[in-house]
């Protein structure tokens, strides 16, 4: 009888192939070639979602600090540019009425800059524990409020200084009624909507109340589909409780990278998920809002990890995330990720030569298509979350491994002819050291992640690769050096899973490919016991 359809026809393919290891080579590239460009246009398409800014609708206000992605608030000296200033005012003039500020130190020429490009102005003095500096912030803010009273809208004393326990509640309501006194605008205090509650004696002392309202960095974070009913409920208490004073949610927003945190995830499309469905809430409920932040702030992912630095509505550059409107991605270089994953693919099956097995000539170019993809990702990461030097140097090794590593297994999967049989023997003879160095990489990130996890992010795709190769694949290797990492990583999973929570991806990814680099590391500590590394026989 004959056979027909796709079933049929699929079968006769694979008989086909499998007489002839190059036709079936040919056919894996394909695969690979569809997975490598399905990967990083997944990452990367972009996602239509309503405007919350046009040119004909502005929006309230935004918060400013005005240091380049090369400043920093600690610099010495302590140096800002006026162009930037005036060039950072000019755009968000375009999209904004309002802009807030934090600090009077060297901002001394923001209102008259406020003025020329038409915007109002919520001038902040910073309040900390030295009365001395406060002295001074607030001396420059009541000035500076008094010389512009058309441009200065309202003056806040203090920001988050309760949370940092930098002053009672008592100080910081007397210094407030202090600056009320000398000033004609509106007088207010910003911090987490939690501190309000727990200092009851500040509220009767402003204008009017500035909460700050950041799903993500809730005690109790919430994820994007319910951080909008959650900022709704906490805004609607405060009207309630406050009346008849006004509530200004005076810091909402969504950062655009960085670690999880539960089901918190930060990204492109959900910070603009987030500000335009949060704009579009406020501007039907007739609230007053101030979004942060304008622009990104490098200097910030140093105290507060990765996602510390990518709250800003456009990027440190000054140009446009797509957060506010038009179409976002959450990856937009993912054409040069994908061209570099190509290249290391590339590479990889140039190492290895022509391949006559069959299985081999299948696994090879979708091997490399995953180790690239690994690599890529990594490289995407590094980029976003390296703070430090060494946080750099650490982020290129680890490169610098996963292509040693991949080297390896494209010499393992070769014929081994000439001088590739020779660099097999290299690489294999050294296999035990780079699976020591994977195991010491995932020992020390397993370590941090344990014991110090807020600000640090997954380096999930780093590990991906070495652990799946050497788990497929184990080598001899110094036994107590593994089986002491083995027992880091492994013991390290569910403390970890812990402080996470299941329901976070990036944690439970985190907790597989340890488990996979674990078990790597086991099989590799069995081998290399005396009875056992007898019988191995190396894989062809």
């Amino acid at each position: 009888m004959l056979r027909c359809g796709p079933s049929a026809h699929f079968g006769s393919i694979m008989a086909a192939t499998s007489r002839s290891p190059f036709v079936l080579y040919l056919f894996s590239c394909l695969l690979a070639l569809v997975a490598l460009c399905g990967y990083w246009y997944g990452l990367g398409k972009p996602v239509v979602l309503p405007d919350a800014a046009t040119p004909t609708h502005k929006l309230q206000c935004a918060s400013y600090t005005p240091f380049d992605k090369d400043q920093s608030p600690f610099d010495q000296p302590f140096t800002l540019r006026p162009a930037r200033m005036d060039a950072d005012l000019a755009l968000l003039a375009t999209r904004f009425d309002c802009i807030r500020t934090y600090s009077m130190t060297g901002l001394e020429a923001i209102p008259e800059l406020a003025r020329k490009h038409g915007l109002k102005l919520m001038l902040g003095a910073w309040v900390n524990a030295n009365p001395v500096d406060t002295a001074r912030e607030v001396d420059a803010l009541i000035k500076a409020a008094n010389a512009y009273p058309d441009v200065v809208s309202a003056v806040i004393v203090g920001n988050e200084t309760l949370l940092r326990k930098e002053v009672t509640g008592a100080q910081l309501a007397k210094l407030i009624r202090q600056v009320k006194a000398q000033v004609k605008q509106p007088v207010t205090y910003a911090d987490v909507w939690e501190y309000w509650l727990q200092y009851p004696e500040v509220a009767p002392a402003v204008d009017f109340l500035t909460i700050h309202l950041l799903p993500y960095w809730e005690d109790d974070p919430k994820g994007i589909d319910d951080a909008l009913a959650h900022v709704a409920q906490i805004r609607q208490t405060f009207g309630n409780t406050f009346a008849p004073k006004d509530i200004l949610i005076g810091e909402t927003g969504w950062p655009s990278e960085g670690r999880q945190r539960e089901t918190a995830l930060p990204s492109r499309v959900n910070e603009a998920e987030f500000i335009r469905s949060f704009v579009a809430m406020a501007e039907q409920n007739g609230w007053h809002y101030n979004l942060i932040e304008a622009f990104d702030q490098p200097w910030k992912r140093e105290a507060e990890g990765a996602v510390g630095g990518y709250w800003g509505l456009f990027d440190a550059d000054r140009q446009e995330k797509g957060v506010l409107a038009g179409p976002v991605s959450n990856l937009p270089y993912w054409p040069l990720w994908l061209a570099v994953s190509g290249l290391i693919s590339l590479l990889t099956l140039a190492v290895a030569g022509p391949v006559t097995q069959a299985r081999n000539a299948f696994i090879l170019p979708l091997l490399s298509v995953f180790s690239g993809c690994c690599i890529g990702t990594w490289g995407e990461l590094a980029r976003v979350t390296s703070r430090f030097a060494g946080e750099y140097v650490w982020a290129g090794a680890l490169v610098v491994l996963n292509l040693l590593v991949l080297a390896h297994a494209a010499l393992v999967l070769s014929d081994r002819r000439g001088w590739r049989d020779r660099a097999f023997v290299w690489f294999d003879s050294r296999a035990g050291w780079w699976l020591s160095a994977a195991g010491f990489a995932a020992a020390v990130m397993m370590l941090a992640m344990v014991f110090d996890p807020r600000y640090r992010s997954f380096a999930t795709p780093t590990l991906w690769w070495p652990a799946l190769f050497y788990w497929l694949r184990p080598v001899d290797a110094p036994r107590r050096e593994i089986a002491l990492l083995a027992s880091i990583v492994g013991a390290g999973t569910a403390p970890q899973l812990f402080r996470e929570g299941l329901n976070n991806p990036q944690a439970l990814a985190w907790a597989a490919v340890s488990v996979l680099m674990a078990l790597a590391l086991w099989r590799s500590w069995r081998l290399s016991s005396p009875s056992l590394a007898a019988q191995h026989v190396t894989t062809p």
